[in-house]
């Protein structure tokens, strides 16, 4: 201990200090580091923010996010996520405020781990350089003009067939529109899920759950517990479930090796980057996605989610029942879903997929990112194709930064990471899209010596 409370014969805190499972011990307690990390455990969790001691062992259950998200900083500083993650800081240290405990002992570094204490104080006056020159506010005329461009090609799709009919080439052509429509309805809920868009939370929850439940006929509260795990631990296994491939694939160079020590063979790894076009691209969001909506929305009671969800599909057969009959629909709305898919898989993958993936190392919030992270070149294709995702790098480390100002923060990055020596990856869209069949080869190849050799 670093003084301040009353301690027990161990060393610990006394229960007066350390704050009932609740939280809310007054908060006059100093504890070490090493005391903050021995509480990293289910049911028993601390965290630090700002070098203060917060118990959320009871209160994750409640966290808006969602208990894994907070849960994955257990034992951790977890300031720079906290920051990168609220729009709003002082509302919502309203709500951490019962669940302080102490600070850290004035002796005690503000970073954990051995982190790059220059690194993060860099990176944190890049953040106030971007709050200060307003890189965080959004154009509102930016976002009015992309939701009317996915309303007009859905008009379109509609009106192509009410004017001549439904051919094959007619139907093919409206089926394409509508699977744009919707991969660009999903890089606009991923925008309003982010909390970029408005200055008020309340306003992008409720833009949210209309783009993503009524354009797109899925869950936002499914999308915010998934996909805030994936920005809080990107390519950390057992904390990011876009790595989670449910041993249908290995990943990254050390669980090939492991998967191969183990002789664990729940495919043929060695082709994975074959039967990745057979099982990824196509299956991803018509299989795998809307089980896993439909299957959360029913097991967490989320009737209003669900009900967001049914306004879609009701939508979608009054339009397209008279042209198609039911089972035409199903097979019109289940291709357009096989086209998004492989149009989201690529843009996603080619950001991550090859990047570095390891077990937790607690790094630095900018360290961690960039090595889980690339960027794709910037071209006003590029930008509109990937929902501007391929300035993945600069998400990644500003969440809530409005999409069109990243190629202006992206110089500052790029420099910053010059600084400290962090690789700072861009590549072409050729090359991102090959690298993730690459990638999978050079894992299979991996997984097949370990398994034949070790």
């Amino acid at each position: 201990m670093g003084g301040g409370g009353q301690q027990t014969e161990s060393g610990e805190p006394a229960k007066g200090d350390r704050g009932g499972p609740g939280g809310g011990g007054g908060g006059s307690a100093v504890y070490t580091w090493e005391e903050v990390q021995r509480h990293s455990h289910r049911g028993d969790q601390w965290l630090v923010i700002d070098r203060k001691v917060y118990n959320i062992t009871q209160w994750v259950k409640r966290h808006p996010g969602g208990i894994r998200v907070i849960s994955h900083f257990a034992g951790e500083d977890a300031t720079e996520a906290f920051s990168a993650f609220h729009p709003d800081p002082n509302f919502v240290r309203k709500f951490l405020k019962p669940l302080l405990i102490g600070a850290l002992a004035p002796t005690e570094p503000s970073q954990d781990q051995g982190k790059n204490a220059a690194l993060v104080q860099d990176f944190q006056a890049l953040r106030d350089r971007v709050e200060r020159e307003g890189l965080l506010r959004a154009r509102p005329l930016f976002f009015s003009l992309y939701l009317g461009h996915i309303l007009l090609l859905e008009a379109l799709a509609l009106g192509l067939l009410w004017v001549w009919g439904t051919s094959w080439s007619l139907t093919l052509l409206c089926s394409l529109m509508l699977a744009t429509s919707q991969s660009q309805a999903g890089w606009l809920q991923h925008d309003f899920g982010h909390l970029s868009v408005f200055k008020k939370s309340s306003w992008n929850h409720k833009l949210h759950k209309f783009v993503i439940g009524h354009l797109k006929g899925a869950s936002a509260n499914w999308w915010n517990h998934r996909h805030f795990q994936h920005h809080a631990k990107p390519n950390v296994f057992s904390k990011d479930p876009d790595i989670n491939s449910l041993h249908v694939f290995v990943l990254g160079d050390k669980q090939p090796v492991e998967y191969g020590i183990k002789k664990l063979k729940y495919m043929p790894y060695h082709h994975q980057h074959k039967y990745f076009f057979l099982i990824g691209p196509p299956l991803i969001i018509p299989v795998f996605f809307n089980i896993q909506i439909f299957r959360t929305m029913f097991s967490q009671r989320d009737w209003v989610d669900l009900a967001w969800s049914m306004t879609f599909y009701l939508r979608f057969f009054c339009c397209y029942y008279p042209f198609f009959g039911f089972f035409g629909s199903v097979a019109l709305i289940s291709f357009v879903r096989f086209l998004e898919s492989h149009w989201f898989v690529w843009v996603t993958q080619m950001s991550h997929l090859p990047m570095e993936m390891d077990h937790e190392r607690r790094q630095d919030w900018l360290t961690m990112q960039l090595s889980a992270t690339c960027n794709i070149e910037q071209s006003p294709f590029n930008d509109w194709f990937s929902g501007h995702l391929n300035f993945q790098i600069e998400h990644h480390l500003f969440p809530t930064m409005p999409r069109h100002n990243y190629h202006l923060v992206a110089p500052l990055v790029r420099a910053l990471c010059e600084k400290h020596g962090v690789p700072y990856e861009v590549k072409t869209l050729q090359k991102g899209i090959t690298d993730v069949v690459r990638s999978l080869k050079k894992s299979g190849d991996l997984w097949l010596d370990a398994y034949l050799h070790k």
